[in-house]
């Protein structure tokens, strides 16, 4: 038994291999064993790291419903450990959603739908899934909850501000990012590393964010996973391949940085709800 004021939380930085689940499975499947050597309490795979994400009209084809034994095969390899994982759900014939399976005591416990679909530069993911409305947040083991948001999700300050006010303890961050996808003059690379490192620090939540790494298609997915602690700092980041990365987490620590900045606390969510209704 950990002791409660940590927790061991990981990222795993694969490349998925599109439309083949199966390839994907057993790629999960080496990782989760790895991670659970390794004493893990909190794994994070990519975005739609089940699938692939150049899917277009296949999205039909690998697509499935949250009850898929094939989700359970993955939620009974990781037992107390918690997973995030990325399929595509089907909700209902032709609704699909860019979708995470928070998996843990060989169950199913939430999916959590892809709120924010990006439709600029090379994205399109608009003409391919239905958006999510709903905020999701899980507890890992006693002490300790998690949040999760995927990949532009964490682009509408928001959204992350939304799902902060829970005051989940963990922030995870789920991206499928390729260089140059938005435009030319947008640095993936640098901008991802300025954002996580703000919400971080911001919050005094740590942020485990998990990227794929290698080709697709014509697309080069850069990696840089990396686990941040509570003050925006670098506590674990991958290399330039597939790996896996993990860190300790200290509550203790997320304590002292949101006692120091009580980002929370001064939230006033009256005001900021009244100056928003505003805008409708």
């Amino acid at each position: 038994m950990h002791h409660q004021d940590h927790l061991h939380v990981g990222a795993a930085q694969i490349n998925a291999t599109l439309g083949d689940i199966e390839a994907n499975l057993e790629r999960h499947l080496d990782i989760i064993h790895q991670a659970r050597d390794d004493d893990l309490d909190l794994l994070v795979f990519p975005e739609l790291s089940l699938t692939g994400y150049g899917m277009g009209s296949r999205v039909i084809d690998l697509a499935f419903p949250p009850h898929d034994p094939r989700l359970l095969m993955l939620a009974r390899a990781a037992g107390d450990m918690q997973l995030v994982v990325g399929f595509v759900e089907e909700a209902s014939p032709g609704e699909y959603y860019n979708a995470l399976a928070i998996l843990q005591h060989g169950a199913l416990q939430t999916v959590h739908r892809k709120l924010n679909l990006p439709t600029y530069g090379g994205l399109e993911e608009g003409k391919l899934f239905t958006h999510g409305s709903d905020l999701t947040q899980n507890d890992v083991r006693e002490g300790w909850s998690a949040t999760s948001l995927i990949c532009a999700d964490l682009w509408n300050p928001g959204l992350v501000h939304a799902a902060m006010l829970a005051r989940p303890t963990v922030l995870c961050a789920p991206i499928n990012s390729a260089s140059g996808i938005v435009s030319d003059d947008f640095s993936n690379e640098q901008n991802w590393a300025i954002n996580l490192q703000f919400y971080a620090m911001t919050y005094g939540t740590p942020v485990i964010m998990a990227n794929r790494f290698g080709p697709e298609g014509g697309s080069h997915f850069w990696g840089g996973s990396r686990i941040l602690g509570p003050r925006g700092e670098t506590l674990a980041q991958a290399e330039d391949r597939e790996m896996l990365i993990h860190a300790e987490l200290s509550r203790t620590a997320i304590a002292k940085a949101r006692f120091e900045l009580p980002t929370h606390r001064d939230a006033d969510t009256p005001l900021v709800r009244d100056l928003m209704l505003g805008y409708r």
